[in-house]
């Protein structure tokens, strides 16, 4: 399925949320040592609250 959120689909919360997840995982990409392993926790965080996002849009 492809991926069909826009930022309406968010509340502010949410977006006020992933604002902050996004600073941190630029401030962590800036110490980085190219493996990736820095943002792990924090993509997740991401994907959880996309996904919490994507169940309220389709109802379930």
């Amino acid at each position: 399925m492809a991926d069909d959120l826009t930022a309406s689909d968010f509340t502010l919360g949410e977006k006020a949320r992933l604002a902050g997840l996004v600073a941190r995982m630029a401030k962590r990409g800036l110490a980085d040592d190219g493996s990736g392993r820095i943002l792990r926790d924090l993509k997740r965080r991401v994907e959880r609250i996309e996904d919490t996002a994507r169940r309220r849009k389709h109802g379930q």
